[in-house]
């Protein structure tokens, strides 16, 4: 598990909610510019989902398991697209909200994913 791909996208899920967050305090929805911010955050979650399943594929295996291991990461990749699609039906403050929790998931899923693979 490459630790700085981890710890990348943990803080940029944080940036992320924090930069919701102060949206959702400005009582606005998510923008365009929010949806660049969750595409660059589900890019590096994709990233990790493929040097994970690289990993795994060269034979090494994580600590607690293979297959919490490889939930974690799905998880992982679908955890801001999932909640970009709901900021979108929800165009008030509170899709911003969904936003800026879903990036502080991220965050707990990326430090759950250190532990597992044996960190």
């Amino acid at each position: 598990m490459l630790i700085a791909l981890t710890v990348a996208t943990a803080v940029a899920a944080l940036l992320l909610a924090a930069w919701c967050g102060f949206a959702a305090f400005r009582d606005q929805p998510t923008k365009d510019w929010h949806f660049i911010g969750m595409a660059v955050v589900t890019l590096l979650a994709v990233v990790q989902l493929v040097v994970g399943v690289v990993q795994l594929a060269r034979g090494e295996e994580p600590e607690q398991g293979t297959v919490i291991f490889v939930a974690y990461l799905l998880g992982s990749a679908a955890c801001i697209p999932a909640a970009g699609f709901l900021s979108l039906a929800e165009r008030t403050r509170w899709g911003s909200i969904t936003v800026a929790a879903a990036g502080v998931v991220l965050a707990v899923l990326q430090v759950r994913l250190y532990d597992i693979w044996g960190g």
